[in-house]
């Protein structure tokens, strides 16, 4: 579960928001049960007085002498001021007493485990990674699509055995099974080794594929993978608005930021709807080259076939996503189409 320090340093503030949160509330309970039980308050100052008294002993030694000697064990001194009782155990049963719970006035925290550091011993507490998880669904862009569009949602209804693909015969339910299982594949065996983690889907508009990227995205999220998504045009003109931006005022180009160029998986929805020109064709072999030699994974999504990204795009675009991508076709009827249909 790699985190770049951006990440680290958000899921730390989520922590300090989440402790000094739990103060106040802490806070409030004293306030409610002092005002009901005076003796509590006067407990706990008694408390807080004895520990300040014992630390200046302890700096200072001739306090001990000035007092005749060797000090009285400090948990002595504790009971006798609580009435011979334990000052936790005074303390829950005044609280008991009057009616509030034992432990109203222990300290508040959201994880018992960590208590709110993140942290159990030098391992990070299962707290954490779920906080790093719902940072990942934050960052991707995808943070509410995914509850509805996954595996577990899939419909392959709308892949009939009756529609043949004109060249290769098979159904689109036969397609689209093999697509899936391809891209369950890659969302099960991403960063192992056994396979390249960069994936292209092709296939004619509106027959699932953006579906299948979120599906990949939405396991490979829960499993603790950064995942950022964008649409190609949304992509691309953010990168141009950086570049106009750090021509117009020398500032760095915040497109190469932390989430974009150290995410593990980088997904570009329906590439080829973008405005084409030069720039874009610069950039994204910039954005290729850069992830595959750093062997950080991509997820394209394209209604281009193989034929029509070469010619759309440059030879060294298209050469250099044939050799590195897995490729996936997607074959059907539009979906949208069907769902009205139904409707």
């Amino acid at each position: 579960m790699g985190l770049t320090k951006s990440q680290y340093d958000a899921v730390m503030r989520v922590y300090d928001k989440r402790r000094i949160s739990n103060h106040h509330i802490e806070e409030e309970h004293r306030r409610i049960a002092y005002e009901a039980v005076p003796e509590l308050q006067e407990l706990d100052r008694a408390v807080a007085n004895s520990a300040a008294k014992r630390v200046r002993q302890l700096l200072s030694p001739m306090d001990v002498h000035a007092a005749g000697g060797a000090a009285v064990p400090f948990r002595d001194l504790l009971r006798k001021m609580a009435g011979g009782m334990d000052p936790a155990e005074k303390r829950r049963k005044l609280l008991r007493e009057h009616s509030f719970p034992e432990d109203y006035l222990d300290p508040v925290y959201t994880c018992s485990l960590c208590h709110d550091t993140g942290l159990v011993g030098q391992k990070r507490c299962s707290c954490f990674d779920r906080e790093v998880i719902s940072l990942f669904y934050t960052q991707s862009n995808l943070a509410g699509v995914l509850e509805n569009e996954n595996f577990q949602t899939l419909d392959m209804s709308f892949y009939p055995e009756d529609l043949k693909h004109p060249k290769t015969g098979k159904s689109s339910r036969q397609i689209m099974e093999a697509a899936v299982a391809s891209c369950r594949q890659f969302a099960d065996n991403y960063k192992s080794g056994k396979q390249s983690d960069c994936l292209l889907l092709t296939g004619r508009p509106g027959v699932g594929k953006t579906f299948l990227t979120h599906c990949i995205a939405k396991e490979l999220i829960d499993n603790g993978h950064s995942v950022i998504y964008y649409s190609a045009g949304e992509l691309f003109d953010k990168l141009a608005r950086s570049r106009f931006a750090k021509a117009q005022d020398g500032e760095e180009d915040m497109t190469d930021d932390e989430y974009l160029s150290g995410c593990d998986l980088l997904i570009i929805d329906d590439l080829g709807t973008e405005m084409v020109n030069s720039f874009v064709g610069s950039a994204l072999f910039q954005l290729l080259n850069s992830r595959i030699s750093r062997g950080l994974g991509m997820v394209i999504s394209t209604n281009l076939s193989v034929q029509e990204l070469s010619r759309t795009y440059s030879e060294r675009i298209s050469s250099r996503i044939l050799e590195s991508f897995t490729l996936v076709e997607a074959f059907g009827s539009d979906i949208r189409v069907q769902k009205r249909l139904r409707q």
